[in-house]
């Protein structure tokens, strides 16, 4: 009985990790709809978004499913509880690469973000993209140590992001307000699915020591 259990437990971090891939393309979609103001990829980010709340009703009911049947205690239901609280962020991340792709979608035929600031911009797509990419590694592994390293390096993030403000804040700006507004909404998007990638990360070490990482410097 135990056994099938621990299966069923595997499969929802095994369900979790293939929704961070899922979003990991949505991010890297809504970045190329961004960059390129193609109206016909922000769509498929938009109605992309039905399969990852899909697959996390499907997590949800699987995890419901175990704390009533089973009865976990102790590290397991610490499981149980934190895929329930991971893919709830796995989700919010997808809904922000929506937001990002909605932004795409408003401006075509234009694009929304000035060239001069592209650069910043593309910087916060990849590092987004990336630390997303490692999350989904990190699930599957239930890799402490990387998920650790996850939380350091979303200092380059932050710093990405006071860069755009500075960009956005420069006497030189000449864009209008228009694409002030969707520079500062796209980088509050883009540091939030960072913010997300790390918590996620942060709980997948609390499954497996049973405390989260210490906040550092």
């Amino acid at each position: 009985m135990r056994d099938v259990f621990h299966e069923q437990l595997d499969a929802i971090f095994s369900d979790l990790a293939s929704i961070c891939r899922n979003v990991e393309a949505a991010v890297g979609l809504a970045t190329r709809a961004l960059t390129e103001g193609d109206a016909e990829i922000a769509q498929r980010v938009i109605s992309g978004d039905r399969e990852i709340d899909l697959a996390r009703e499907r997590v949800e009911d699987a995890a419901f499913n175990l704390l009533s049947l089973q009865q976990p205690v102790a590290g397991d239901l610490r499981m149980v509880v934190a895929g329930l609280r991971m893919v709830s962020e796995l989700e919010r991340m997808g809904d922000l690469s929506v937001h990002v792709a909605k932004i795409a979608r408003l401006r075509v035929p234009e694009v929304a973000v000035p060239r001069e600031v592209q650069p910043t911009i593309n910087k916060m797509a990849m590092t987004a993209e990336d630390m997303v990419s490692r999350v989904a590694k990190i699930i599957v592994d239930r890799d402490v140590e990387a998920a650790i390293e996850l939380g350091r390096d979303d200092e380059v993030m932050d710093q990405l992001r006071r860069q755009s403000f500075t960009e956005l804040l420069s006497e030189d700006w000449s864009h209008g307000v228009e694409a002030a507004v969707d520079l500062a909404l796209l980088g509050r998007y883009y540091e939030r699915i960072a913010d997300h990638a790390v918590s996620v990360a942060h709980r997948v070490v609390f499954v497996v020591t049973g405390e989260y990482p210490r906040a550092t410097a």
